[in-house]
């Protein structure tokens, strides 16, 4: 009899999360109706972005409420069909949540293409972390060939795609990371012209004044908090500020820091915001071309995975202790 096991939040954190915010429970798995396919959960994604949603106010998503399984991005296999676009055996990624099987009508469902990378690349490189990257860096930031691009949580799954799409478009390269591993990988696996360890030094806006030597024309910005304040203060004319995460602020219940925005004037820099979701009809663009990098050897990616979907709350934790080096992964079952 097969059991369908089920990672649902219990409580809403007080800060970084705990273990105890989380349970894991047994269910039988969904009946599959007409129109459904049921889906057997090879890989879920754990992603910063979940922590926000864990607070039970609403923003560019519903929150998860307690009891309820934790909507995560998943892969696997259609092991049930009666959509008539899908068969058994398929390959399909959705937002499956952290559970052994998932029930889906084909909404945000949609089948992967494992010729272009494993499985496990459609929510890392080829998933929603590179597409943020790629559409993030490229439309928002609007990188030109000469110019210093700065990227703060470099050696993250998004961060490390966007240091080396800017490389491509022949910009100079430089990140934050928070162990010696990490920027280890920074200049050796991905060659970056430069990056520092943030966890060894006080004094932000020294640091980015060595690695960054003619200001910086480009920031994008996945962390927030005091290493964003340092950069505004070098920022070039005309630079951009592309925010993408805030993960220094998410288990915070207020942000503060000075007030830095008069830096835009004096700079006439622009900083903007963006969600993914809102790049969703050229999604198959990016794919292609990330995969055609990929294959030509100019991209590289790092996958950080956990085995059993019980430990999907531990390597959620995990992030936001900086335990990962590109995208983290929990691996339900051996294929």
């Amino acid at each position: 009899m097969m059991k369908n096991r089920q990672v649902t939040l219990v409580s809403r954190p007080n800060g970084v999360p705990e273990l105890s915010d989380f349970q894991i429970v047994d269910q039988n798995p969904p009946k599959v109706r007409d129109g459904q396919i049921l889906v057997e959960v090879h890989y879920v994604s754990v992603d910063p972005y979940l922590r926000g949603l864990m607070r039970g106010v609403r923003t560019y998503a519903d929150p998860i409420g307690i009891g309820q399984v934790v909507p995560g991005r998943a892969v696997g296999a259609v092991l049930e069909s009666r959509h008539a676009g899908y068969k058994v055996g398929d390959v399909v990624t959705g937002t499956f949540g952290w559970q052994d099987y998932a029930i889906s009508d084909g909404h945000d469902t949609h089948k992967v293409d494992v010729s272009l990378a494993p499985m496990s690349a459609c929510l890392g490189i080829l998933g929603m972390p590179g597409m943020t990257a790629y559409f993030g860096l490229l439309e928002v930031g609007r990188p030109k060939p000469g110019e210093s691009v700065f990227v703060s949580a470099a050696a993250g799954a998004v961060g490390a795609a966007v240091c080396q799409i800017a490389r491509i478009q022949g910009c100079r390269v430089a990140g934050s990371a928070g162990s010696p591993e990490k920027i280890d990988y920074l200049l050796s696996d991905l060659a970056l012209d430069a990056a520092f360890n943030y966890r060894q030094t006080d004094d932000y806006a020294a640091k980015l004044r060595e690695i960054c030597p003619d200001g910086i024309d480009l920031y994008f910005d996945n962390v927030g908090g005091p290493l964003t304040d340092a950069v505004f203060p070098w920022l070039n004319q005309g630079a951009r500020v592309v925010v993408c995460g805030q993960i220094e602020q998410y288990n915070k219940d207020e942000a503060v820091g000075p007030r830095l925005l008069w830096y835009l004037i004096v700079k006439r820099a622009r900083a903007e915001g963006f969600l993914v979701f809102d790049f969703a009809n050229r999604y198959s663009e990016g794919i292609r071309q990330m995969a055609q990098w990929i294959g030509e050897g100019k991209l590289k990616y790092r996958e950080t995975i956990t085995d059993g979907l019980e430990n999907a709350p531990k390597a959620f934790i995990g992030l936001f202790h900086g335990e990962n080096i590109g995208k983290q992964l929990v691996r339900v079952r051996q294929i």
